[in-house]
């Protein structure tokens, strides 16, 4: 095993034992006798993770760590109106914990402060959602954004172009996720003084078909020789950036994106796409389950909540988790490695020989 590996290991056990110790015991049920937890995700379209991992895993350490408690689950579809339908029928039923993935952070408040007056905690997963929630999970957003800047300037100088030399364009997330706007920050401070310029910069609001739209505007106004590499803030937009700049005539532009998707992987895999962030969602969703079934068991937080995050004039219990680059010779060690897919996900027929070249090991 090696060193990243032993990290993502180490991490993921040390996150599940913290948590687990505690919320492990007795199912004691709040004083309200309710131990269902609301679980409400944003989206699915521009990533499988919400349904491929977040939600079973919330809901098989929930149901491990509480055999009473049951999950009550809806996913928004990227609509904020119907999430918040959702959410007001979770406190209709009397859902006592609330894990909170939100559409539009910005419009939160007035729904956690209702949930507040009814007796119901609200727990802010991934995103921070405005308001009075009592706690955070997510990880460390910022970060996220510094190590996807240096990867793409680590895959411009592998592709044999000089960042100071060089315009690159950004296609960043929606501009109601406060994680996007984390992202955006760290990505400038990565980049910023290291490139000749940012030539284009816009949201492509998390929609694929939006980041498609906004290249094709780039390659209108900068011309298609005008740039040297993009940014996008995830790998659904980074698909979809790809095969506009490929219907442009460029195959030699560098893209990177984040969440690790599986499509993604078979793109560094075959050269179209110069990395990802790998974010492993069992200990994010691990500690969320956990830290919903203490709420549910009255079990305080704050031990395992032990970072705070500023959220306007608020101090946020939170628990920030370290996301890891993922290129072609690290795929391996990361998403393999670290139980995300297995050898012989990623390596169908089709990407068999990028397989073996790439190093991963099994027999596909």
């Amino acid at each position: 095993m090696n060193s990243m590996t032993r990290r993502l290991v180490i991490g993921t056990a040390a996150v599940s034992m913290a948590l687990s110790l505690a919320a492990c015991g007795d199912d004691k049920p709040s004083s309200s006798g309710n131990q269902s937890i609301g679980l409400l995700l944003p989206e699915r379209s521009s990533s499988t993770r919400y349904e491929a991992f977040d939600k079973p895993l919330i809901q098989a350490s929930v149901e491990g760590l509480c055999t009473k408690c049951a999950l009550d689950y809806a996913n928004a579809d990227g609509d904020e109106k119907v999430q918040k339908e959702q959410f007001d029928a979770l406190l209709s039923r009397g859902v006592k914990v609330i894990l909170l993935d939100p559409v539009n952070a910005a419009v939160t408040a007035p729904w956690v402060e209702e949930a507040k007056k009814k007796g119901t905690k609200v727990i802010a997963y991934d995103r921070l959602a405005a308001g009075d929630v009592v706690a955070y999970i997510s990880f460390d957003n910022q970060r996220t954004g510094e190590l996807q800047g240096q990867a793409l300037l680590d895959a411009m100088g592998k592709a044999g172009k000089k960042p100071a030399d060089s315009d690159i364009l950004m296609i960043n997330g929606a501009e109601t996720d406060p994680n996007a706007a984390a992202f955006k920050t760290g990505a400038h401070l990565a980049l910023d003084g290291k490139v000749k310029r940012i030539a284009y910069e816009q949201s492509g609001e998390w929609k694929p078909e939006v980041a498609s739209a906004k290249i094709d505007e780039a390659v209108s106004k900068l011309g298609k020789n005008g740039f040297q590499a993009v940014y996008s803030a995830n790998d659904g937009m980074a698909g979809a950036i790809i095969d506009a700049l490929h219907k442009a005539g460029r195959t030699d532009v560098p893209v990177g994106g984040q969440d690790a998707s599986l499509d993604a992987i078979r793109r560094i895999l075959t050269g179209d796409q110069a990395y990802t962030i790998y974010k492993p969602y069992q200990p994010e969703a691990e500690a969320a389950a956990n830290m919903a079934v203490y709420l549910v068991k009255g079990i305080d937080i704050t031990s395992v909540a032990a970072a705070v995050t500023q959220s306007g004039d608020k101090q946020i219990p939170s628990m920030l988790l370290t996301p890891v680059v993922v290129t072609k010779d690290k795929i391996a060690e990361t998403v393999i490695d670290g139980g995300l897919y297995k050898a012989e996900d990623i390596c169908t027929p089709q990407f068999a020989k990028a397989c073996k070249d790439a190093g991963i090991p099994g027999s596909y």
